[in-house]
């Protein structure tokens, strides 16, 4: 039938048995961890192909070059397998739902991130997928939260590579971090509710990473407040 994606496709790039042996957790909401979702042995050459962002903040995938093995994780993350995965993790059908993906290669440690927020009422489920070589520091770990108090959590994520965190997006899926300056490189994949959402998003953030090339209004935005609230 044509060049339609095939779901019985395997995964080039992840670990598809733990994925599927990974904890569905319900409190504070449904989500779940999974340690080692890429073979440590393949982490030298899929950071060599990482891409280098050089500012805080998301970027869509077309701002960014990224080598081959680096693609072959991002092709993993947008076919139907891994989708198939996350839909029995949940037990839901998210063919209605496209996927919207992003990157973020670092955080300046500043108050104005990591704020608490349940994401954006667009999104249906959230994907974050680690990539940071090591994430040592105690803040910076994305934390699943009870409440919108960012010391009021349930779990920690450290954003190292292959590991995933994946929840059901709801009123209360509240979750931030503290600020920490770092080299924080992690690729957030969301199923959402409209077609328009990944083109929104692609222009919005590819705008962001072209102000953000300009000096004085990159100190600009380092500095601005964030809204709280239902965003993301």
């Amino acid at each position: 039938m044509g060049n339609k994606p095939d779901r019985d496709a395997p995964l080039l790039m992840f670990n598809e048995s733990a994925i599927l042996s990974a904890e569905l957790r319900r409190d504070p909401y449904d989500f779940v961890y999974v340690d080692g979702a890429i073979d440590p042995k393949l982490k030298k050459e899929v950071l060599a192909d990482a891409p280098v962002i050089p500012d805080r903040g998301s970027y869509g995938l077309p701002s960014l070059h990224y080598g081959p093995k680096f693609a072959a994780c991002m092709q993993d993350l947008l076919s139907p397998r891994f989708r198939h995965l996350v839909e029995q993790k949940f037990d839901m059908d998210l063919t209605p739902y496209p996927a919207s993906i992003v990157m973020m290669g670092n955080t300046s440690g500043r108050y104005n991130e990591g704020y608490a927020h349940p994401d954006s009422k667009h999104k249906i489920i959230t994907v974050l997928v680690g990539f940071s070589e090591e994430w040592p520091y105690e803040r910076g770990r994305l934390r699943i939260l009870r409440s919108n108090d960012r010391n009021d959590y349930a779990f920690e994520f450290a954003p190292e590579f292959g590991k995933i965190l994946m929840f059901r997006v709801c009123d209360h899926s509240w979750h931030g971090f503290l600020p920490q300056k770092g080299k924080r490189m992690s690729v957030q994949l969301c199923y959402v509710d409209s077609r328009w959402y990944p083109i929104r998003e692609n222009l919005r953030h590819a705008m962001s990473a072209f102000i953000k090339s300009i000096p004085g209004a990159k100190q600009a935005i380092d500095w601005a407040p964030r809204s709280f609230g239902n965003k993301g």
